[in-house]
């Protein structure tokens, strides 16, 4: 049976990266520290023989005993909120923890996959973004802490490829959502639907004609899956290329909750991207994937989380 480890195991996307493994027939060690992650989202796999958790930060030193075959680093704050309460520790964890993980995929001689992002971009002066572009990226800005890292975590992976020979994978991830998001993460689409869900009104940012992408959780895990599994070693954008202003997304989630919310604006947050959209010619033709679930199917599975979810901490 093959040994997979999975950092960042209880939060959003690594939970989804767990069920996936163990639905595959791996043995899944999971790794968290939980500051931003909760057991709530794997607590169903503890009962599985498959399954072990290590409450770790894998900015320390990070030993898993025995054979180890794939690791998947997904360990970070992943939303504006939590990077800049936390900017030591995201920066700690692209490069303190990817040094330390590359180090244990070079120890066991094992694949490893880092968990990039869209944000290695910055605010794009090329639309939509191909894995050529290299970036408008402020280093001193607030988002920065988030955005170095990725970019420091990609530069370390690659000189382990290409010094050490360890088989490494990049996957810059767009906006992902669905089930498992944190209401009170900060991105806006957990934030529009506690807000619609809580009776509040909507808040956008700027005059909400900057555009995002959002991708379905379950298609950005194929996608990470199949990365894993092919011979690409450079960087590789995962999401979903349909783009929407952030005003008519706030009106889609109005229309999809029912309720009889209004939207307010606010001021634009410093170094807030204007257009936000990948370009996934790559991986439809290197891992003839695309995106199949839609926003009205994927918006409607997320609410239902999101309104179960507010009843149960009623």
């Amino acid at each position: 049976m093959k040994r997979v480890l999975i950092t960042g195991a209880a939060g959003f996307l690594g939970s989804h990266l767990c069920d996936k493994f163990i639905e595959n027939g791996f043995y899944v060690i999971g790794m968290d520290n939980l500051i931003t992650g909760s057991l709530e989202n794997i607590e169903h796999l503890f009962p599985n023989k498959n399954f072990e958790f290590y409450h770790h930060d894998v900015t320390k030193f990070v030993h898993v005993p025995g054979e180890l075959h794939y690791i998947l680093h997904f360990a970070s704050p992943a939303s504006p909120i939590d990077y800049l309460k936390m900017p030591i520790q995201t920066l700690k964890v692209g490069s303190l923890g990817t040094h330390n993980l590359l180090g244990l995929a070079r120890a066991k001689k094992a694949r490893i996959l880092v968990a990039s992002t869209s944000e290695v971009y910055g605010d794009p002066l090329v639309h939509p973004q191909s894995e050529e572009y290299w970036g408008n990226v402020n280093p001193v800005g607030p988002r920065g802490v988030y955005d170095e890292a990725k970019r420091f975590q990609e530069a370390m992976t690659l000189a382990y490829h290409r010094y050490h020979g360890v088989e490494t994978r990049i996957v810059r991830i767009f906006n992902t959502y669905g089930p498992r998001m944190r209401l009170d993460d900060g991105r806006v689409l957990p934030a529009f639907m506690g807000q619609a869900l809580r009776g509040e009104d909507l808040t956008v940012f700027g005059d909400g004609t900057q555009t995002r992408s959002f991708c379905y959780v379950d298609d950005l895990i194929e996608g990470i899956y199949r990365l894993l599994f092919s011979d690409y070693t450079l960087p590789m954008n995962l999401g979903n290329p349909s783009e929407i202003s952030i005003k008519d997304f706030a009106e889609e989630i109005i229309k999809l909750t029912g309720t009889k919310n209004k939207i307010v604006y606010k001021p634009l947050p410093q170094d807030d991207p204007k257009q936000r959209c990948p370009d996934i010619t790559k991986a439809k033709q290197i891992l003839g994937w695309e995106p199949k679930i839609g926003r009205e199917e994927g918006l409607k599975r997320t609410y239902e989380y999101f309104a179960k979810k507010i009843k149960k901490n009623a």
